[in-house]
């Protein structure tokens, strides 16, 4: 009995030995891999947007193009010394109460990702291009995630020539945040036409749609001058 009792305490032994030596590589993989944070931070792509301040979720996007979220009066001082001349807003509210400065322009585009159609869009990336002959550009909306990632986007596509999947993989792998709350404008990026855009941005059309109610409107005023 002695003997049976001695050999299974062995056994015993012996699977916790083999235990412990089929687990010690695994968690040593396991501590010596990344975070997530350090892994985005090693493998993020140098065309992507450059972090500035993240206070602000300032982000270069180029030279002459940055986005944020929703500046307050601090950030004045700061986008002077970058060089922003104009100011685009997608947010419902006017940033007349922190932009003080008057040589700096206020240019209101407000709208909703849940119902953002080609009008919105293409006003906003004419804003743009137009305001950067004149200085360097932000745009913002309240968090600098969802609509100001959906244009910088667009942007990406549009004018820098990137496909649809290397912009929306910046929006949501760049560190903007609110990555749970990108679905809508995922959802009109992945569905817009982008060659469409390109004519109605070319052509001066407000709309990719001859029946939209800005190209209805410019169409009434036309007549009216007849």
């Amino acid at each position: 009995m002695q003997g049976l009792l001695w050999f299974l305490r062995l056994c015993l032994a012996a699977l916790v030995l083999v235990a412990a030596l089929v687990a010690l590589p695994v968690s040593m993989a396991w501590s010596a891999a990344p975070t997530i944070q350090s892994l985005a931070g090693e493998t993020r792509p140098q065309s992507w947007a450059e972090p500035l301040d993240e206070r602000l979720n300032l982000y270069r996007i180029q030279p002459n193009l940055y986005r944020s979220a929703l500046p307050d009066n601090e950030a004045e001082p700061m986008l002077k010394e970058l060089g922003v001349t104009t100011v685009i807003n997608f947010y419902q509210r006017s940033d007349s109460a922190w932009l003080h400065d008057p040589k700096m322009r206020q240019i209101h585009l407000p709208f909703h990702t849940d119902r953002v159609d080609d009008t919105d869009v293409i006003a906003a990336l004419r804003s743009i291009r137009q305001s950067q002959e004149l200085g360097s550009v932000l745009i913002h909306c309240k968090h600098g995630q969802n609509r100001t990632g959906l244009i910088a986007a667009l942007y990406r596509i549009v004018y820098q020539g990137w496909s649809k999947e290397q912009a929306l993989a910046e929006m949501r792998g760049g560190g903007f945040g609110g990555e749970q709350r990108l679905d809508d404008a995922e959802r009109y990026l992945q569905q817009v036409d982008i060659e469409q855009l390109k004519i109605a941005l070319e052509g001066g059309a407000c709309s990719t749609s001859p029946l939209a109610l800005c190209a209805m409107k410019a169409w009434i005023v036309d007549m009216l001058k007849v």
